[in-house]
């Protein structure tokens, strides 16, 4: 069982070291924006409403989840799922 989730963590490292196709290279782009700006909100040096804060911490989880899906994805030529070998 430990051997199968190591092969799975592996398996999602070798995906994110692949070539990002260029729709989500520019989608991963545009979530380290929302997540610049969610930062920048949420952070602020002045004192906001907490409505704002609230909103800023929704762009920050929204641009963090758009980057690192993003980040996974790979074109389909050059996803080859690899089946577990069988003792």
């Amino acid at each position: 069982m430990e051997k199968r989730k190591q092969d799975k963590l592996a398996s999602a490292g070798k995906r994110c070291k692949k070539e990002t196709p260029p729709f989500f290279k520019k989608l991963r782009t545009a979530g380290l924006v929302l997540a610049a700006i969610g930062t920048s909100i949420v952070a602020a040096p002045i004192t906001l409403p907490a409505i704002a804060v609230t909103i800023g911490g929704y762009v920050l989880l929204g641009g963090t989840v758009i980057t690192a899906v993003s980040q996974t994805a790979v074109s389909e030529n050059e996803c080859d799922l690899e089946e577990p070998k069988k003792k």
